[in-house]
C-alpha cells in the first residue's frame, strides 16, 4: 500500500517517525514535505496529501501538525476527502470502519510517539464495513455536492 505523508513544522518530527515506521513495515511512502522544522503553512501540506489521495497517487494519507486540527481542516477542504483528526486507536479504527476516511491527522504536540504509531497501525489495518455505513458516508458526500470517491 502506498501512503502519502505531509506535515508542517509543528508535525515534522512526528511525520519522520511515522515515515520510518511505515517503511520498516513494508509500506511505500510518498513524502510531500515539509522537510525541516522551519516554519511553513500547514494548509499547503494538507492540500498536497489530500489531492494525492483524490488523484490516486497514494491510497491513504497521514498528515501532522502541532495539534492535527489545522491540517485536518485544510485536507477536508479538498473535494472528496474525509480526514479525521484522531488521538486514540478506537477513533482511528472507526474513522475507517464507519466513515471510510482516506486520511487521518495527528498532533505532534498532543500525542506520544508510541500512541501515534499505534493510531497509524489501527487506521491502516481497519477496513470499511460498508452496508449501513455506506449510506451515511454517501449522505456526508451529498452535503459536499454529490462528489463520490471510491478510495
Amino acid at each position: 500500500m502506498k501512503i502519502g505523508l505531509g506535515a508542517d513544522h509543528g508535525g515534522y518530527k512526528l511525520k519522520q517517525l511515522i515515515k520510518e515506521h511505515l517503511e520498516k513495515n513494508g509500506y511505500e511512502v510518498v513524502d510531500y514535505g515539509t522537510n525541516s522544522s522551519d516554519s511553513v503553512d500547514y494548509p499547503d501540506y494538507g492540500k498536497k496529501v489530500a489531492q494525492s489521495v483524490i488523484d490516486n497517487e497514494v491510497e491513504k494519507g497521514i498528515v501532522c501538525c502541532g495539534t492535527g486540527i489545522g491540517i485536518s481542516l485544510a485536507a477536508n477542504k479538498v473535494k472528496g476527502i474525509r480526514c479525521a483528526n484522531v488521538s486514540d486507536t478506537f477513533s482511528a479504527k472507526m474513522s475507517r470502519a464507519h466513515n471510510n476516511c482516506q486520511m487521518i491527522a495527528l498532533g505532534e504536540r498532543v500525542l506520544g510517539a508510541g500512541l501515534a504509531l499505534e493510531i497509524v497501525d489501527a487506521f491502516l489495518n481497519t477496513e470499511f464495513e460498508g452496508d449501513r455505513h455506506q449510506r451515511r458516508v454517501d449522505k456526508i458526500m451529498d452535503i459536499e455536492g454529490g462528489f463520490t470517491c471510491q478510495n
